[in-house]
C-alpha cells in the first residue's frame, strides 16, 4: 500500500513553493506533519553539511540513467473496467525452450492431458506500479506465464473514470472488480496464481469477496506480500501515540486540500526532494545497505503518483476489512510474507492473515521494510518459486534465475 508516499507528500507543507492560501487551508496539519518528517529531516540536514544540492541532483540523474530497474516490458494489453477506466497490463509468455514438462505433480493436479499454462498475476501496491515486481519478473521470465498490470490511476493505466467524472469515492471493492476485468482479458482460461503486495493483496481479497467461484474454480495458489486484511486505522507508522493521533485527525482534510492544489503541491514536492527521499527510505526499507539505485527506483515510482491520486485512494484503506474473504483461499497453497521492519503494514497484520489460514506458509524477512520485494528480492523470489512448485505451476527442477542480491535470508514464521 505504500502509505509512505502519503506521509512523504505531506512533508511539502512547509515547502518554499507552497502558497499562502494553501498554507491557510492546511495550517492545522503542521504539528502532525512535523512528527512524521522529523526523523528523515534530521538525516537530510546532516547530509547537507557534506553534500551540496547540485551533487545530489547529479547523483539522482546518474542513478536514473544507469539503473536497469523497471526496464522490463512484455506484450501490452488493455482492459476496460465497469466504469470505463482503461487498465493497462503486460504479458510475459513462456519461453518454449524453457517450458516445464508435464511433471507428476502437474498430472495429479490437472490430469494426463496437458493443462492450459498456469498464469501468475502480479498486483502492485499504492503509489507504485507493475515495475515494483521487477526482480521477480526477471527471475520468472520465460519459465511461467505472467501478467503484470497497473491499478487504476497508477502507472500506465488511465485515471479512474468514476472518481474523476462522477466523483465517486475509490473503494477496495472497485479494485477487486478491476482485477476481475484484467483476468477476463489477459487470462480468460486456465489456472491462475495470484500475487499481491500491500494494496495489491487487498485487491485480491476484494476479488475473492465478490467472485468466490473464480477462486474456487481457477486459483491454484496465492501469495500475500506485506499486506493486511483490515484494522489499518490502528497502524502507528512508528510514530509516538500523540503524533499519530494528530496525523489521523487532520490527514483526510489535508489530503483533500492537497488534491485540490495538485499543481502547486507538485512544485513543492520537487522543492523538498531531499526530505521526500528521506521519508521514502524510512517507510520503504529497513536495512541500511539498500542499493542506492533500488532506492532511487522506488522513489521514482512514488514520485510518479500524482498527489490527487494519493488523496483519492487514501481513505479507502481505513474502510478496508476483508478478513472474512480470506476463507476463500483456505483450500489452495498460500504464501504470506512480510518484512519484520515494515512500518506501513506491520508484520503483525501478515501474522493475523496466516492465523486465519493455518495451512499457509508464513515467512518473516528480517531487516526488511514495506518494499521487501525490492529490498530483499531473492528472499521473495525463492519463496514464490517454491509456491509455484507446490501449486504445480513449475516442476521442482525448473530453473528460476536469481536477480539482484539480498543481505539476509527469510525464515519461516
Amino acid at each position: 500500500m505504500s502509505e509512505s508516499s502519503a506521509e512523504a507528500v505531506l512533508a511539502v507543507a512547509s515547502a518554499p513553493g507552497a502558497a499562502g492560501s494553501w498554507r491557510r487551508a492546511t495550517g492545522l496539519a503542521g504539528a502532525a506533519i512535523g512528527v512524521v518528517a522529523a526523523g528523515a529531516a534530521a538525516g537530510v540536514a546532516l547530509e547537507r553539511l557534506t553534500v551540496g544540492r547540485g551533487m545530489r541532483n547529479k547523483a539522482r540523474l546518474a542513478l536514473d540513467s544507469s539503473g536497469p530497474y523497471g526496464a522490463l516490458r512484455g506484450t501490452p494489453g488493455k482492459a476496460y473496467a465497469d466504469d470505463g477506466t482503461e487498465l493497462y497490463y503486460e504479458v510475459d509468455e513462456v519461453d518454449p525452450e524453457a517450458a516445464p514438462a508435464l511433471s507428476p505433480r502437474r498430472r495429479r493436479l490437472f490430469g494426463r492431458k496437458a493443462p492450459a499454462p498456469v498464469t501468475v498475476v502480479f498486483s502492485h501496491g499504492y503509489c507504485l506500479n507493475q515495475d515494483s515486481w521487477h526482480f521477480q519478473r526477471a527471475a520468472l521470465r520465460g519459465v511461467v506465464r505472467t501478467v503484470h498490470w497497473d491499478q487504476r490511476s497508477h502507472g500506465r493505466s488511465g485515471r479512474g473514470v468514476a472518481q474523476t467524472q462522477d466523483d465517486e469515492p475509490l473503494t477496495i471493492d472497485q479494485l477487486g472488480r478491476d482485477l476481475k476485468t484484467v483476468l477476463d482479458a489477459a487470462v480468460p482460461e486456465g489456472p491462475v496464481v495470484l500475487v499481491g503486495h500491500s494494496m495489491g493483496g487487498m485487491t485480491m481479497m476484494a476479488l475473492a469477496d465478490q467472485y468466490p467461484e473464480l477462486i474456487r474454480d481457477r486459483v491454484v495458489a496465492t501469495a500475500f506480500v506485506g499486506t493486511s486484511s483490515g484494522r489499518l486505522g490502528e497502524v502507528n507508522f512508528g510514530l509516538p501515540v500523540a503524533g499519530v493521533n494528530a496525523v489521523r485527525r487532520v490527514l483526510p482534510g489535508v489530503l483533500k486540500a492537497l488534491g485540490q492544489q495538485a499543481a502547486l503541491v507538485e512544485r513543492g514536492r520537487r522543492a523538498t526532494a531531499d526530505l521526500f527521499t528521506g521519508i521514502i527510505k524510512r517507510y520503504s526499507f529497513a536495512s541500511r545497505d539498500v542499493d542506492p539505485a533500488v532506492a532511487r527506483f522506488a522513489e521514482r515510482m512514488i514520485e510518479g503518483t500524482p498527489i490527487d491520486v494519493v488523496a483519492e485512494f487514501y481513505p479507502a484503506f481505513t474502510d478496508h476489512d476483508k478478513t472474512a474473504a480470506l476463507t476463500h483461499f483456505k483450500d489452495v497453497p498460500v504464501l504470506v510474507l512480510a518484512g519484520i521492519g515494515d512500518l506501513v503494514t506491520p508484520s503483525e497484520h501478515s501474522e493475523a492473515i496466516a492465523d486465519l489460514l493455518p495451512d499457509a506458509e508464513l515467512v518473516l524477512v528480517p531487516d526488511a521494510g514495506h518494499l521487501v520485494m525490492l529490498e530483499h528480492p531473492e528472499a521473495v523470489t525463492d519463496r514464490l518459486a517454491d509456491l509455484l512448485t507446490r501449486a504445480g505451476a513449475v516442476p521442482a527442477g525448473a530453473t528460476v534465475s536469481g536477480y539482484g542480491s539480498t543481505s539476509s535470508t527469510a525464515r519461516p514464521g
